[in-house]
């Protein structure tokens, strides 16, 4: 630091911001271990968000009780996986009194989240607490209002109790920053909880929270939310408020960032939707399109692919899609398997847009603190000289005999103005072409696709494997609206690597990057299914543009298909190495 500076040091600020979330959780306990405890805590566990209301105004439960029993759990979740950011348990208490109070008198319900239990990332603003993002420049500043997903949720009742770690920049998938440190994955504290919503998917995996909200512009709440087993919602742009909600990328419009639910069902995924969907605050944000009823066909037609060609997933991420394709089928519905247009070009023109500026919006708010590994790469590449870059993809190709990756390298270069808008000009037409040869093509309800070619990552990983996300930002970029749902758990005796992933990218179908696929499959790679074992798998379930309803419903089609398999409340066991 520069030594006439006042600005205290990132470590003087993380050591005080953790000193108070250790505070507040240290009240927390010492309340929970004086209360006389009569209810076992279970049954408030394993209840959705719409059975905790729904018992609530039978007057059944209070909100207070409701609250005890999730405070409880995500204090094991913070002991766990170190998810928590800002604390709010007193507060919460006091809003669970005044609804018990409320309902005491009335014998009404606040709202459709009547006493629910709702956490948030941390870039989500609540007011009166700081929203860092992980960077030492945002803390002490309280927010001067909720965000407007915020304010909704404490007029239907719910009560927000915490937000929830995230990646530095938001940007990336490995759960890090200086300020709050790594979440761990709750099935393995060797891997990651994901991101960039991996603090929100790994409190709601072990029951911390009964609904929660995260934000997502390249995977960031489908990837968490398969590493850690639960569902998700990425709507389209424009359906639900970004007001309030900060972000690391302000005026950038090329891909655009959106928020959604997280829970651990369809059902709250629909119940947070139907909250949020359409309402406007002062901003008039978003599009005054209110949660519509769908009315979906008996039979569903449905398209899956195993690969999108530019990394081929693993024998796990390969067996979640064919399980759940096989289950829709026992259930009477169409799967058909086409190959994904132009993955590829999708990832050249994700990175080229957003690289145009060298990441440098994207990193404004550094100051003094440290760059985290995991993103040093992604950040530092737009900035090294054209002839170097291009010299070291040009090796690569040589070397590994790969064209995939390569073109991705050269594309992350910075843009005047001018190809910037031609860059955008582009997406769009990207954009038309995949309607075209896919939506309209083959006439799908939706589409059944891996989350990502792992079914979860080591620590540290992601400084090589950011890339992987291809499967993911390729809707971004084209504005599908996608669900998350938990389909298996990783499995050593079926997902074994064969030839087809060791012998290179000459053998069997569906492979891309090989300089990629080898930091996966060779020996010693990334992807262990004897170390993974126990990791839960997800599927997307993609959807057109504008079709957000028929998404859920999809997705709870997929769910009922599947049955039962170890998913939803209180499925969580233990950590495993």
């Amino acid at each position: 630091m520069w030594p006439f500076s006042s600005s205290p040091s990132y470590i003087d600020v993380s050591r005080k911001k953790q000193a108070q979330r250790e505070d507040a959780l240290r009240v927390a306990r010492d309340v929970l271990r004086e209360q006389v405890r009569d209810a076992d805590p279970e049954p408030y566990l394993r209840a959705t968000a719409q059975e905790i209301v729904h018992r609530i105004s039978k007057g059944e439960w209070t909100a207070s009780e409701v609250l005890d029993a999730y405070i409880a759990r995500a204090l094991l979740a913070q002991d766990v996986t170190n998810c928590l950011t800002e604390v709010l348990f007193a507060e919460a208490r006091a809003q669970a009194k005044a609804l018990d109070l409320e309902f005491a008198q009335t014998g009404k319900i606040r709202g459709p989240l009547h006493g629910v239990p709702v956490t948030f990332k941390d870039n989500f603003d609540i007011k009166g607490r700081d929203t860092t993002m992980g960077f030492s420049s945002h803390a002490d500043d309280p927010r001067p209002e909720d965000a407007l997903v915020v304010a909704l949720v404490r007029q239907a009742g719910g009560i927000p109790i915490c937000k929830t770690n995230l990646p530095q920049l938001i940007f990336f998938f490995e759960c890090i920053n200086p300020i709050w440190g790594c979440t761990l994955n709750p099935y393995s504290k060797a891997y990651s909880s994901g991101g960039t919503s991996g603090g929100e998917s790994a409190l709601l995996a072990m029951d911390g929270a009964a609904l929660g909200w995260g934000t997502d512009i390249g995977g960031s709440l489908r990837i968490p939310a398969s590493f850690c087993g639960i569902y998700s919602l990425k709507p389209g742009w424009s359906r639900v408020s970004m007001t309030g909600i900060q972000g690391t990328w302000p005026g950038f419009e090329g891909i655009r960032t959106v928020a959604g639910p997280m829970g651990r069902s369809v059902d709250d995924i629909e119940l947070g939707a139907r909250l949020v969907f359409g309402k406007q605050g002062a901003e008039y944000d978003p599009a005054p399109l209110p949660y519509r009823e769908v009315e979906m066909p008996k039979k569903l037609r449905f398209g899956f692919y195993l690969s999108d060609n530019y990394v081929k997933p693993s024998p796990a991420c390969q067996r979640a899609v064919r399980e759940t394709v096989e289950a829709l089928r026992r259930a009477g519905h169409e799967c058909i398997e086409f190959e994904l247009p132009q993955a590829k070009r999708a990832m050249e023109l994700f990175i080229g847009i957003t690289a145009a500026d060298k990441y440098r919006t994207l990193s404004a708010d550094l100051g003094g603190d440290p760059l985290e590994v995991g993103v040093m790469p992604l950040v530092l590449g737009p900035r090294l000289p054209g002839w170097l870059r291009n010299s070291c993809a040009w090796l690569i190709s040589k070397l590994y005999k790969d064209e995939v990756f390569p073109d991705t390298m050269r594309a992350t270069y910075g843009k005047s103005v001018e190809e910037y808008h031609r860059w955008v000009r582009e997406r769009d037409d990207f954009t038309r072409m995949f309607y075209r040869e896919v939506w309209d093509k083959y006439g799908f309800d939706g589409i059944i696709a891996p989350v990502l070619a792992m079914p979860g990552l080591p620590h540290g990983s992601v400084q090589y494997l950011s890339m992987l996300a291809c499967m993911d930002l390729i809707y971004n970029l084209v504005e599908s609206p996608v669900g998350a749902v938990p389909v298996t758990h990783v499995r050593p005796d079926a997902d074994a690597l064969t030839p087809e992933w060791t012998e290179g990218t000459h053998v069997g179908r569906g492979h891309g990057s090989a300089f990629l696929e080898r930091l996966l499959y060779a020996p010693g790679g990334f992807y262990d299914a004897e170390k993974m074992a126990g990791l839960p798998v997800g599927v997307q379930v993609v959807g057109r543009r504008w079709e957000e309803e028929k998404v859920v419903e999809m997705m709870r089609v997929v769910d009922g298909a599947l049955g039962p398999r170890g998913f939803g409340p209180l499925s969580w066991k233990a950590q495993g190495k």
